[in-house]
């Protein structure tokens, strides 16, 4: 409990930062519509009392109290239904970035391969709303709350055993409380079936996928398996709620008998003298609304409840977040220049929920200033060895060092910084052309020299002069920009990666798999020229991963993986001369396959 004050505690101050005034009206106007309800019941009362006297001027003022305690209550309550959204926005302008940024504070990519940290993730960000406006649906239950205590405090007055009413009217929230955590339960339970059923409803509604999916004639099955994903999460759900029901039918009739009961009391001191006309009416209308008061504090409370769910899964990451970063150690800055180069020493890694090791006891010395290429069978372990470079990845054994220095005790940012890559699975920057290739290199978002150098390494100027706008085309249909073929994005991502200047590492990680031949052999003829000139300058190391064994000949050091293990490392001509070797079998086998 003591997380959840602290949480509302931080968004109201949130609130009172972004919205002072609309925050006070909050409060002012809940305070009001509470003396309203109580000026309404003791007005009647007045009323009555005042009628069965004779004194016809009390009636008349206690009837125009009433009448305006009753427009206080129906103006300010609508006042309230107006303020919740704006409010709620307000806060939810700064959960969502936070929670970005706890993810993005995560020098790591393990947690977003992992089921448990997606479904929190999913749980927090596409219902961060419903984090926001908790704060507000507890100060409405807490209204209610006060406003069913001071309904039960005028019964009181005319007759101490009303007050019995009290527990009555908690039961409901308490038979509410068993429902909801059942409900709660199982919509953590069947998060992550849910997400099956989005992915499989994205496949089958999607421009991207669609043509792989029509031509496979799989549209039904893939409907078929969505509404299966549907059916099975939605049948566990509805069991829950079916559950809520029914403990809430029965909090409710407990409170029946209760209001029952309570009448006929009143009736029978009546009907004895031991109360007034004014008494009965003034029950009878308080009574009858404390059956509204009472479902507004448990619909409240359910409300503020039933964002348990996104709130435990916002804990969640908040802490996970800060546990992971609390263990990012490294602060030793990135060396200026590679002197000694890269070493793997026993290193292995496991990807989670894996049996089998991506990487298994690699070790080898790449010297500073080296073209390294990375080939071997999909899945050996090419790309993962690049990741763990970039440190997205920690080795669960053996460690990396640079020059020397372990990799895990250098700053992440700072070794970021010194690093350029063109990853296989690269971004689609729906952004302005320019600027989805400055990204790159932040510092020079905006120099359209560089970018300009960066477009033609990438062999991309020949685009730029078919765009509409050229550098300033947005991409994208989505935004009314233009959409690119694969092979184009892919040269983007290229011209993105060799924006920075005097990187210690240069990843190209299979940057050509989507261009044909002749584009491919260009490109990576530019660049390994930047290649060398990179190992002169700061001593670069350039890794090449690549499947099309032509483009890795002219490296300095082949590294060959197999089932994540280094079974082979030399040159070209060291390892084609080795007989039955990995290497040269895989390398025949493409240059007869290219050449039939």
């Amino acid at each position: 409990m003591r997380r959840y004050l602290a949480l509302w505690a931080e968004m109201l101050r949130i609130s009172r930062r972004r919205a002072p005034a609309a925050t006070a009206a909050m409060f002012g106007v809940c305070a009001l519509t509470i003396a309203a309800a109580a000026g309404i019941a003791l007005s009647l009362r007045a009323v009555i009392d005042a009628s069965a006297h004779g004194t016809l001027g009390t009636a008349v003022a206690a009837a125009c109290g009433a009448a305006v305690c009753y427009g206080v209550t129906v103006t300010f309550q609508q006042t309230i239904w107006d303020l919740l959204p704006l409010l709620s926005d307000k806060t939810n302008l700064e959960l969502r970035p936070q929670i970005q940024g706890w993810i993005a504070g995560i020098e790591g990519l393990d947690h977003l391969e992992r089921t448990d940290f997606l479904d929190r993730l999913e749980g927090a960000r596409d219902n961060s709303w419903q984090i926001s406006i908790s704060l507000w649906h507890l100060v409405m239950a807490a209204r209610s709350g006060l406003q069913l205590g001071v309904t039960l405090l005028i019964l009181g007055t005319v007759s101490p055993w009303l007050l019995f009413l009290l527990p009555f009217a908690a039961l409901p929230l308490w038979f509410d409380h068993r429902g909801k955590q059942a409900v709660v339960d199982t919509e953590t339970a069947t998060a992550e079936v849910f997400r099956l059923q989005r992915h499989l409803f994205q496949l089958g509604t999607r421009a991207d996928s669609g043509k792989d999916i029509r031509v496979a004639g799989a549209s039904e099955e893939i409907a078929r398996r969505q509404a299966a994903a549907w059916d099975e999460a939605a049948h566990l759900r509805y069991r829950a709620r079916m559950r809520a029901a029914r403990w809430k039918f029965g909090g409710w009739a407990v409170f029946a008998c209760g209001f029952v009961g309570a009448l006929a009391l009143v009736a029978y001191q009546a009907a004895q003298g031991q109360g007034t006309a004014g008494d009965v009416v003034m029950a009878v209308t308080v009574a009858s609304g404390l059956r509204h008061t009472v479902q507004q504090s448990v619909g409240r409370t359910a409300s503020t409840l039933a964002t348990r769910t996104a709130i435990e899964s916002y804990f969640w990451l908040r802490e996970y977040a800060a546990a992971e970063m609390a263990r990012t150690v490294g602060t030793a800055p990135s060396p200026a220049r590679l002197d000694k180069g890269i070493a793997f020493e026993h290193v292995s890694y496991r990807y989670p929920g894996m049996d089998r090791l991506a990487l298994d006891d690699v070790s080898v010395r790449i010297p500073a200033g080296t073209v390294v290429a990375i080939v071997g069978e999909y899945g050996s372990g090419k790309t993962t060895l690049v990741k763990l470079l970039a440190k997205f990845y920690r080795p669960d054994d053996g460690r990396i060092t640079i020059d020397g220095t372990d990799l895990a005790d250098l700053d992440t940012a700072d070794w970021r910084s010194h690093i350029s890559a063109a990853f296989q699975d690269f971004g689609r920057l729906k952004t302005i052309f320019a600027e989805g290739v400055g990204l790159g290199d932040l510092p020079h978002l905006t120099d359209r020299e560089r970018i300009t150098r960066a477009v033609r390494d990438a062999d991309a100027t020949s685009l730029v002069e078919r765009l509409p706008q050229g550098m300033d085309t947005q991409l994208g249909r989505e935004l009314g920009g233009v959409e690119l073929s694969e092979g184009q994005w892919q040269r983007v991502a290229l011209a993105r990666a060799v924006m920075r200047d005097g990187p210690l590492l240069f990843v190209l990680d299979e940057p050509t798999a989507s261009l044909d031949a002749p584009s491919e052999h260009a490109i990576f003829e530019r660049q390994m020229e930047r290649a060398r000139q990179l190992a002169e300058h700061t001593g670069a190391i350039t890794v090449v991963v690549s499947h099309r064994f032509s483009t890795v000949t002219g490296a300095d050091l082949i590294l060959v993986l197999d089932r994540g293990r280094l079974v082979e490392s030399g040159t070209h001509g060291e390892l084609s001369a080795l007989d039955g070797g990995r290497y040269a079998d895989l390398y025949q086998i493409q240059a007869a396959a290219y050449t039939t």
